[in-house]
Formats: structure tokens, sequence, C-alpha cells
């Protein structure tokens, strides 16, 4: 679904979204495994797109700044973090992806 804003991957975010399909892919042990990934992707940009550009500001605040937020993915037994800039009335730019798991930010 559609909304008001446009969502833009920056190229740190893009990065990161290889990084962690490349993790899940070398960590492949079964052909379900390799699905995995895939499905994993597909779910961090759904979930990006679908909620980001619709409501961006309900999700939350990574910071004293206002337009800078996180959005919780959940995937499996854990999920994914999505850094992101409401950059104006039209633009949400991601500025990066990790897992829940990992310390901070790449």
């Amino acid at each position: 679904m559609k909304g008001a804003f446009r969502v833009h991957y920056t190229e740190t975010a893009r990065d990161d979204l290889l990084r962690l399909f490349d993790f899940l892919l070398n960590h492949a042990q079964t052909v379900e495994d390799f699905d995995l990934a895939q499905r994993a992707i597909d779910t961090i940009t759904h979930e990006v797109e679908s909620h980001l550009s619709r409501s961006p500001f309900i999700f939350r605040k990574a910071s004293n700044n206002p337009f800078l937020r996180e959005l919780v993915i959940a995937f499996g037994s854990s999920g994914y973090v999505a850094l992101y800039e409401i950059q104006d009335a039209t633009t949400v730019n991601i500025l990066a992806v990790r897992h829940q798991l990992e310390d901070d930010y790449h």
C-alpha cells in the first residue's frame, strides 16, 4: 500500500541489507535456510515500505531529534531494526538496518 511518504534507502542501508543477506547465506545449511535469507530481506523491505510510507511518526524515537526514529521488524524469534530519518513532508530516508542482536548500526 502506497502512502504519502516516499521511502528512500541510503547506500549504507542498501549495504546493510546485503550484509544481512550474506550473513544468512553463509550460515545456511539447508535449502530452507537459503529460502529464509530471501524471506528475511523481503520481510524487512515490505515492513519498511508499507509502514513508513504511511505513518513514519508513530515509531520509536532514536534520539532527541524527533525526526530520527527506529522501526522494529519482527522476524522469527528476534528480528531487525531500521534506523530512519523523516527528511521532509514527503520523504523518509532509511539510514541503516541491523539485526536486533547486533550491538549497533554499522
